[in-house]
């Protein structure tokens, strides 16, 4: 129902299926995203002038707690998605500061985001950061993905074998995500 009033308000762009699926999720309480999707008052607003200008926010919202005050890796997040970015628009930096607030969940990244399914996730991934999509060849689960980016940029190696295939946990990175997790 709220993702409908959504759409019906939008705007249009390439982000505007993500946005409204996550704005939905987190008006309804599900997901992790914090206050405001984790942008600040600004951003979030801009956002909304952005891609749904008519639509009218409850007094209530979704969301709770701040997570990311938890969070000591959300600057080299910020950094490795700036490296990544399609191209120089605001919508970009507001992807990455929502996908961070993600982060700090326990599930899956696109359930805590609120997204309906993995595969919207990929497709946000390529269209806002399509040089790190591209080195994720292999479609690793999203959450573990960034992280082992942020890991190797450290020059930590998370796997103990040479290459993922050898790997015990490989059928744990690379398992389909077509249910939900419990």
């Amino acid at each position: 129902m709220v993702f409908s009033e959504l759409m019906a308000t939008s705007t249009g762009g390439e982000n505007a299926v993500y946005l409204a699926s996550m704005l939905a999720s987190w008006l309804t309480g599900e997901g992790v995203l914090p206050e405001r999707m984790g942008l600040t008052p600004e951003s979030f607003a801009a956002m909304m002038r952005r891609f749904f200008p008519d639509f009218s926010l409850p007094r209530t919202r979704g969301g709770g707690g701040d997570p990311l005050s938890d969070m000591p890796e959300r600057q080299e997040l910020a950094a490795l998605f700036a490296e990544n970015y399609a191209d120089t628009d605001e919508q970009r930096v507001w992807i990455a500061d929502i996908v961070i607030a993600g982060c700090a969940g326990h599930h899956h990244l696109w359930e805590d985001l609120g997204l309906f399914c993995r595969r919207d996730l990929s497709a946000m991934m390529q269209a806002n950061f399509p040089p790190l999509a591209e080195r994720n060849a292999r479609d690793m689960k999203w959450k573990k993905f960034i992280y082992k980016q942020l890991c190797e940029r450290e020059g930590i190696i998370a796997c103990p074998a040479p290459t993922c295939d050898a790997c015990a946990d490989f059928k744990v990175c690379f398992a389909p995500e077509d249910e939900p997790s419990t």
